[in-house]
């Protein structure tokens, strides 16, 4: 969104800013390392940190800040009043029960795969992945076949605006970093209209991802397994797993 100059609160922005400087790489940051990813001098993201510290958001033992738990005020209010994951809950629940594995819904925010939905089996066996597949979860999208499957219903213009400059972290040995053979790879899923991601986010993890289309074919969403163990070709992966992601997109295209 777009919006004239006099109405823009640069003030909000930079506390956004600074919020926004923790990540799972970092959850702890002192001033200094908060003015240098929040882009801000070390007087301004010292004066944002005290104010939000002072108004709960923050937690600090007075050199150091990190996020206290009222941040989650803002996902809990996301979560409660979107229609979007309430309408997929219960297929994800579904599919987990059916196939005693994980699912996820994914929105892509900027560069990054955010899980807005989650469905674990309490009788799969439990794993604890690096980057973490909880609700909220920010994931490199370039990495991930949700983030991959969104990057590919992208229009053309907007794609190679997304590329344009960025540097793709490599994450395991199989992880794509050049961004001339990603568009290749995104090209592919696009045909294929699914996404097979193997190892690329962390070694022993396959994920593979299918689209979610409203009733007008834009895609809203992107619907995944995740299985960890022993690996499964792809060709196995479209036989026997394809099939339920693609039923489930179909059935819950008219709530989205």
């Amino acid at each position: 969104m777009t919006i004239a100059k006099p109405d823009f609160i640069e003030g909000i922005a930079k506390g956004m800013a600074v919020l926004e400087s923790f990540d799972t790489e970092r959850q702890r940051l002192n001033a200094t390392q908060a003015a240098e990813r929040a882009g801000l001098t070390r007087a301004a993201a010292r004066r944002h940190l005290l104010t939000l510290a002072h108004l709960g958001y923050l937690d600090t033992d007075g050199s150091s800040f990190w996020m206290s738990p009222k941040v989650l005020r803002f996902s809990g209010s996301y979560l409660a009043s979107s229609r979007l994951p309430r309408a997929l809950q219960p297929t994800l629940n579904r599919l987990a029960a059916l196939t005693q594995q994980s699912f996820s819904a994914v929105v892509l925010d900027g560069e990054e795969a955010v899980i807005i939905a989650r469905s674990m089996s309490f009788d799969a066996p439990t794993r604890v992945l690096a980057y973490g597949l909880h609700l909220g979860a920010r994931l490199p999208a370039h990495a991930t076949s949700t983030g991959r499957m969104l990057l590919a219903a992208m229009p053309s213009a907007e794609l190679a605006q997304w590329l344009k400059g960025r540097t793709l972290a490599r994450l395991t040995p199989h992880t794509v970093t050049q961004t001339s053979v990603l568009r290749q790879r995104l090209a592919q899923v696009r045909k294929d209209d699914h996404c097979i991601a193997n190892e690329e986010h962390e070694l022993g993890v396959q994920a593979l991802a299918v689209p979610l289309r409203d009733m007008r074919g834009r895609t809203v969403a992107a619907l995944n397994v995740v299985l960890s163990g022993a690996h499964r070709s792809d060709d196995a992966l479209r036989r026997d797993v394809l099939p339920l992601l693609y039923d489930a997109a179909r059935e819950v295209r008219a709530l989205l």
